[in-house]
């Protein structure tokens, strides 16, 4: 049985401050099932956007996991270009934005290789 998506979020939020990062909820939606979009910002303000993986990326053996996929942007208005697109076709997606701390991004969320 696959957690709520608040749920989710806030565990997310709680492993990066118990690692020394920082993280923050820019977006709140669906409290059940919103898609979650990640924004990770290094300390010298490059950033990163993930969001879900398409349903081919899942593993079989754990359906209820949430897999990420790495998006490839330019630069920042790139990323807030691809936020906007996606909150124009679903209003109730989530976005956090977190700075890791100790370790890395995989060691918070599960990435799927594309």
């Amino acid at each position: 049985m696959r957690v709520t998506t608040d749920f989710w979020v806030s565990a997310l939020v709680k492993r990066v401050f118990s690692g020394g990062g920082f993280a923050a909820i820019a977006k709140r939606g669906a409290t059940e099932a919103g898609a979650v979009f990640v924004i990770v910002r290094d300390r010298l303000g490059g950033a990163e956007l993930f969001g879900p993986a398409p349903q081919t990326s899942y593993d079989t053996a754990k359906p209820d996991e949430r897999f990420f996929i790495r998006y490839a942007l330019e630069d920042e208005a790139a990323l807030d270009a691809r936020l906007e697109k996606e909150k124009r076709f679903d209003y109730d997606i989530w976005v956090v934005e977190i700075e890791p701390g100790q370790g890395t991004i995989e060691d918070l969320i599960s990435v799927a290789e594309t």
